[in-house]
Protein backbone atom coordinates (compact mmCIF):
# COMPACT_ATOMS: atom_id res chain seq x y z
CA UNK A 1 0.00 0.00 0.00
CA UNK A 2 1.61 3.28 -1.07
CA UNK A 3 2.25 5.85 1.59
CA UNK A 4 0.41 9.13 1.32
CA UNK A 5 1.78 12.32 2.83
CA UNK A 6 -0.62 15.16 3.45
CA UNK A 7 0.39 18.39 1.79
CA UNK A 8 3.56 16.92 0.22
CA UNK A 9 4.91 14.65 -2.47
CA UNK A 10 5.34 10.90 -2.32
CA UNK A 11 8.91 10.06 -1.34
CA UNK A 12 11.02 8.09 -3.79
CA UNK A 13 11.73 4.60 -2.36
CA UNK A 14 14.82 3.92 -4.55
CA UNK A 15 18.19 4.34 -2.85
CA UNK A 16 19.88 7.70 -3.26
CA UNK A 17 22.26 8.07 -6.13
CA UNK A 18 25.89 7.88 -5.13
CA UNK A 19 27.97 10.97 -5.25
CA UNK A 20 30.09 11.27 -8.25
CA UNK A 21 27.99 8.97 -10.41
CA UNK A 22 27.95 10.01 -14.06
CA UNK A 23 24.96 12.18 -15.04
CA UNK A 24 24.22 10.23 -18.18
CA UNK A 25 24.27 6.88 -16.36
CA UNK A 26 26.56 5.19 -18.91
CA UNK A 27 26.54 4.40 -22.61
CA UNK A 28 23.28 3.60 -24.39
CA UNK A 29 21.04 5.36 -21.85
CA UNK A 30 18.79 8.17 -23.16
CA UNK A 31 19.71 11.72 -22.22
CA UNK A 32 17.85 13.07 -19.18
CA UNK A 33 15.91 15.64 -21.20
CA UNK A 34 14.76 13.14 -23.81
CA UNK A 35 10.98 13.33 -24.24
CA UNK A 36 8.84 10.28 -23.36
CA UNK A 37 5.29 9.61 -24.60
CA UNK A 38 3.22 8.79 -21.52
CA UNK A 39 -0.20 7.19 -21.15
CA UNK A 40 -2.80 7.80 -23.89
CA UNK A 41 -0.37 9.68 -26.10
CA UNK A 42 1.81 6.59 -26.23
CA UNK A 43 -1.17 4.53 -27.35
CA UNK A 44 -2.00 7.03 -30.08
CA UNK A 45 1.58 6.92 -31.19
CA UNK A 46 1.25 3.15 -31.74
CA UNK A 47 -1.91 3.39 -33.94
CA UNK A 48 -1.73 1.64 -37.26
CA UNK A 49 -2.31 4.40 -39.82
CA UNK A 50 -1.28 2.42 -42.87
CA UNK A 51 -3.44 2.82 -46.04
CA UNK A 52 -4.83 -0.70 -45.59
CA UNK A 53 -5.99 0.04 -42.00
CA UNK A 54 -7.60 3.34 -43.01
CA UNK A 55 -9.53 1.69 -45.88
CA UNK A 56 -10.80 -1.07 -43.56
CA UNK A 57 -11.99 1.50 -40.98
CA UNK A 58 -13.93 3.49 -43.60
CA UNK A 59 -15.55 0.31 -44.94
CA UNK A 60 -16.64 -0.72 -41.45
CA UNK A 61 -18.22 2.70 -40.85
CA UNK A 62 -20.16 2.52 -44.13
CA UNK A 63 -21.47 -0.96 -43.29
CA UNK A 64 -22.58 0.20 -39.83
CA UNK A 65 -24.42 3.23 -41.23
CA UNK A 66 -26.10 1.09 -43.86
CA UNK A 67 -27.28 -1.35 -41.23
CA UNK A 68 -28.85 1.42 -39.17
CA UNK A 69 -30.61 2.91 -42.21
CA UNK A 70 -31.80 -0.49 -43.41
CA UNK A 71 -33.65 -1.22 -40.18
CA UNK A 72 -35.97 1.77 -40.77
CA UNK A 73 -38.99 1.67 -38.49
CA UNK A 74 -37.77 -1.58 -36.99
CA UNK A 75 -35.23 0.37 -34.92
CA UNK A 76 -38.06 2.39 -33.41
CA UNK A 77 -40.02 -0.79 -32.75
CA UNK A 78 -37.01 -2.33 -31.07
CA UNK A 79 -36.63 0.76 -28.87
CA UNK A 80 -40.35 0.73 -28.03
CA UNK A 81 -40.18 -2.96 -27.20
CA UNK A 82 -37.27 -2.33 -24.87
CA UNK A 83 -39.23 0.49 -23.23
CA UNK A 84 -42.21 -1.81 -22.66
CA UNK A 85 -39.88 -4.37 -21.18
CA UNK A 86 -38.51 -1.82 -18.70
CA UNK A 87 -42.04 -0.68 -17.83
CA UNK A 88 -43.09 -4.26 -17.20
CA UNK A 89 -40.08 -4.79 -14.99
CA UNK A 90 -40.90 -1.66 -12.94
CA UNK A 91 -44.52 -2.74 -12.52
CA UNK A 92 -43.35 -6.17 -11.40
CA UNK A 93 -41.21 -4.48 -8.75
CA UNK A 94 -44.23 -2.54 -7.44
CA UNK A 95 -43.55 0.82 -9.11
CA UNK A 96 -47.05 1.27 -10.46
CA UNK A 97 -49.68 3.96 -9.98
CA UNK A 98 -52.18 3.11 -7.26
CA UNK A 99 -53.12 6.44 -5.64
CA UNK A 100 -53.69 9.97 -6.92
CA UNK A 101 -54.25 12.72 -4.36
CA UNK A 102 -55.64 16.08 -5.51
CA UNK A 103 -54.98 18.94 -3.12
CA UNK A 104 -56.13 22.57 -3.07
CA UNK A 105 -59.19 22.05 -5.25
CA UNK A 106 -62.74 23.20 -4.52
CA UNK A 107 -65.63 20.74 -4.48
CA UNK A 108 -66.99 22.23 -7.68
CA UNK A 109 -63.69 21.79 -9.54
CA UNK A 110 -62.81 18.27 -8.39
CA UNK A 111 -64.53 16.35 -11.20
CA UNK A 112 -62.99 18.48 -13.96
CA UNK A 113 -59.50 18.11 -12.48
CA UNK A 114 -59.90 14.35 -12.13
CA UNK A 115 -60.84 14.09 -15.80
CA UNK A 116 -57.82 16.19 -16.79
CA UNK A 117 -55.35 13.93 -14.95
CA UNK A 118 -56.02 11.08 -17.47
CA UNK A 119 -54.07 8.36 -15.69
CA UNK A 120 -54.89 4.70 -15.16
CA UNK A 121 -54.32 2.63 -12.06
CA UNK A 122 -51.59 0.06 -12.55
CA UNK A 123 -49.57 1.95 -15.17
CA UNK A 124 -45.82 2.29 -14.55
CA UNK A 125 -45.40 5.32 -12.30
CA UNK A 126 -41.84 5.94 -13.49
CA UNK A 127 -42.97 6.50 -17.09
CA UNK A 128 -45.63 9.16 -16.29
CA UNK A 129 -44.89 12.49 -18.01
CA UNK A 130 -45.34 14.94 -15.14
CA UNK A 131 -45.17 18.02 -17.39
CA UNK A 132 -47.95 16.66 -19.60
CA UNK A 133 -50.16 16.00 -16.55
CA UNK A 134 -49.51 19.53 -15.28
CA UNK A 135 -50.41 21.09 -18.63
CA UNK A 136 -53.69 19.15 -18.76
CA UNK A 137 -54.64 20.16 -15.22
CA UNK A 138 -53.77 23.81 -15.83
CA UNK A 139 -56.07 23.67 -18.85
CA UNK A 140 -59.04 23.37 -16.49
CA UNK A 141 -60.78 26.73 -16.18
CA UNK A 142 -60.70 26.65 -12.39
CA UNK A 143 -56.96 26.10 -12.13
CA UNK A 144 -54.46 28.95 -12.03
CA UNK A 145 -51.40 26.72 -11.55
CA UNK A 146 -50.58 23.10 -10.69
CA UNK A 147 -47.66 21.14 -9.27
CA UNK A 148 -47.31 17.39 -9.86
CA UNK A 149 -45.25 15.31 -7.41
CA UNK A 150 -44.36 11.63 -7.88
CA UNK A 151 -43.96 9.67 -4.65
CA UNK A 152 -42.44 6.26 -5.23
CA UNK A 153 -43.46 3.53 -5.33
CA UNK A 154 -47.15 4.15 -6.11
CA UNK A 155 -48.49 7.67 -5.44
CA UNK A 156 -49.01 10.86 -7.46
CA UNK A 157 -49.92 14.20 -5.85
CA UNK A 158 -51.66 16.90 -7.88
CA UNK A 159 -51.39 20.18 -5.95
CA UNK A 160 -53.53 22.91 -7.55
CA UNK A 161 -53.98 26.61 -6.94
CA UNK A 162 -57.34 27.84 -8.18
CA UNK A 163 -58.27 31.28 -9.42
CA UNK A 164 -59.65 33.49 -6.68
CA UNK A 165 -63.36 34.31 -6.99
CA UNK A 166 -63.72 38.09 -6.95
CA UNK A 167 -67.24 38.76 -8.16
CA UNK A 168 -70.12 37.74 -10.39
CA UNK A 169 -70.11 39.72 -13.62
CA UNK A 170 -73.45 40.33 -15.35
CA UNK A 171 -73.38 41.38 -18.99
CA UNK A 172 -75.66 40.60 -21.91
CA UNK A 173 -78.04 38.73 -19.66
CA UNK A 174 -75.37 36.27 -18.52
CA UNK A 175 -73.80 35.87 -15.08
CA UNK A 176 -70.19 34.71 -14.93
CA UNK A 177 -67.68 34.33 -12.11
CA UNK A 178 -64.52 36.42 -12.51
CA UNK A 179 -61.17 36.36 -10.71
CA UNK A 180 -59.04 39.21 -9.39
CA UNK A 181 -57.66 39.95 -12.86
CA UNK A 182 -61.11 40.18 -14.41
CA UNK A 183 -60.80 36.83 -16.21
CA UNK A 184 -63.89 34.66 -16.49
CA UNK A 185 -63.50 31.33 -14.66
CA UNK A 186 -64.65 28.78 -17.20
CA UNK A 187 -67.05 26.22 -15.77
CA UNK A 188 -67.91 28.16 -12.61
CA UNK A 189 -71.62 28.28 -11.86
CA UNK A 190 -72.43 31.85 -10.73
CA UNK A 191 -75.55 30.59 -8.99
CA UNK A 192 -73.39 28.79 -6.46
CA UNK A 193 -71.77 32.02 -5.26
CA UNK A 194 -74.54 34.22 -3.86
CA UNK A 195 -72.08 35.77 -1.40
CA UNK A 196 -69.96 37.31 -4.16
CA UNK A 197 -70.66 40.95 -5.09
CA UNK A 198 -72.45 41.56 -8.39
CA UNK A 199 -70.85 43.88 -10.95
CA UNK A 200 -72.88 44.84 -14.02
CA UNK A 201 -72.07 46.23 -17.44
CA UNK A 202 -69.42 46.34 -20.13
CA UNK A 203 -65.96 46.84 -18.63
CA UNK A 204 -67.14 46.06 -15.11
CA UNK A 205 -65.03 42.89 -14.94
CA UNK A 206 -61.79 44.84 -15.50
CA UNK A 207 -62.59 47.71 -13.13
CA UNK A 208 -64.02 45.57 -10.31
CA UNK A 209 -60.65 44.85 -8.67
CA UNK A 210 -60.17 48.56 -7.97
CA UNK A 211 -63.56 49.46 -6.50
CA UNK A 212 -64.47 46.32 -4.55
CA UNK A 213 -61.72 46.60 -1.89
CA UNK A 214 -62.84 50.18 -1.18
CA UNK A 215 -66.42 49.02 -0.65
CA UNK A 216 -65.31 46.03 1.44
CA UNK A 217 -63.55 48.41 3.86
CA UNK A 218 -67.01 49.81 4.72
CA UNK A 219 -69.08 46.90 6.08
CA UNK A 220 -72.15 49.08 6.70
CA UNK A 221 -72.22 50.10 3.07
CA UNK A 222 -71.17 46.71 1.70
CA UNK A 223 -74.00 44.92 3.44
CA UNK A 224 -76.50 47.20 1.71
CA UNK A 225 -75.09 47.05 -1.83
CA UNK A 226 -77.05 44.90 -4.28
CA UNK A 227 -74.95 45.63 -7.37
CA UNK A 228 -72.19 47.84 -8.71
CA UNK A 229 -73.19 49.13 -12.14
CA UNK A 230 -70.52 50.32 -14.57
CA UNK A 231 -71.66 53.46 -16.40
CA UNK A 232 -70.17 54.31 -19.82
CA UNK A 233 -67.09 52.25 -18.85
CA UNK A 234 -65.99 55.28 -16.80
CA UNK A 235 -67.55 55.27 -13.35
CA UNK A 236 -69.80 53.33 -10.93
CA UNK A 237 -73.34 53.57 -9.61
CA UNK A 238 -73.96 51.69 -6.37
CA UNK A 239 -77.46 50.22 -6.36
CA UNK A 240 -78.59 49.42 -2.83
CA UNK A 241 -80.99 46.68 -1.77
CA UNK A 242 -83.69 49.20 -0.81
CA UNK A 243 -83.66 50.66 -4.32
CA UNK A 244 -81.61 53.78 -3.56
CA UNK A 245 -78.68 54.87 -5.71
CA UNK A 246 -75.20 56.28 -5.00
CA UNK A 247 -73.46 57.94 -7.95
CA UNK A 248 -69.65 57.85 -7.74
CA UNK A 249 -67.28 60.04 -9.78
CA UNK A 250 -65.05 58.70 -12.55
CA UNK A 251 -61.93 59.64 -10.55
CA UNK A 252 -61.13 59.99 -6.84
CA UNK A 253 -63.60 57.27 -5.90
CA UNK A 254 -62.04 56.76 -2.47
CA UNK A 255 -62.36 60.47 -1.64
CA UNK A 256 -66.05 60.33 -2.58
CA UNK A 257 -66.59 57.31 -0.32
CA UNK A 258 -64.85 59.11 2.56
CA UNK A 259 -67.23 61.99 2.01
CA UNK A 260 -70.14 59.55 2.14
CA UNK A 261 -68.79 58.13 5.43
CA UNK A 262 -68.75 61.60 7.00
CA UNK A 263 -72.31 62.33 5.85
CA UNK A 264 -73.49 58.99 7.21
CA UNK A 265 -71.92 59.70 10.59
CA UNK A 266 -73.63 63.08 10.82
CA UNK A 267 -77.04 62.22 9.36
CA UNK A 268 -77.25 58.40 9.52
CA UNK A 269 -78.08 58.29 5.83
CA UNK A 270 -77.61 54.55 5.40
CA UNK A 271 -80.02 53.81 8.25
CA UNK A 272 -82.69 56.45 7.53
CA UNK A 273 -82.65 55.86 3.78
CA UNK A 274 -82.56 58.11 0.72
CA UNK A 275 -83.53 57.91 -2.92
CA UNK A 276 -80.26 59.11 -4.41
CA UNK A 277 -76.89 60.61 -3.46
CA UNK A 278 -74.83 62.23 -6.20
CA UNK A 279 -71.13 62.34 -5.27
CA UNK A 280 -69.80 63.14 -8.75
CA UNK A 281 -69.03 66.75 -7.78
CA UNK A 282 -67.35 66.99 -4.35
CA UNK A 283 -68.34 70.66 -3.84
CA UNK A 284 -72.00 70.05 -4.69
CA UNK A 285 -73.16 66.79 -3.15
CA UNK A 286 -76.85 66.30 -3.87
CA UNK A 287 -79.01 64.14 -1.62
CA UNK A 288 -82.55 63.27 -2.68
CA UNK A 289 -84.58 61.95 0.25
CA UNK A 290 -86.73 58.87 -0.13
CA UNK A 291 -90.48 59.31 -0.38
CA UNK A 292 -90.93 58.15 3.22
CA UNK A 293 -88.52 60.83 4.50
CA UNK A 294 -89.73 63.72 2.35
Amino acid sequence: MPAVVRGGRRQNSSPPQKRGAPRNGGRGRAPRNASAIPGKMAAIGRLDLSPRAVILSIAAGVLLLGGVLATGARAERISASMGRGVDGLMVGMGFKLEKVFIEGESAEATAAIQRAVQLQAGQPITSIDLDAVRERVEGVGWVKSARIVRLLPNTLIVDVTEHDRLAVWQVGGRNQVIDGQGAVITGADAGRYPELPLVVGVGAEQAAAEILPLIAQRPRLMSRVEALVRVDERRWDLRLKDGSLILLPAINQEAALIQLDEMDQRRRLLELGFARIDLRTPEEVAVRPSSGNA
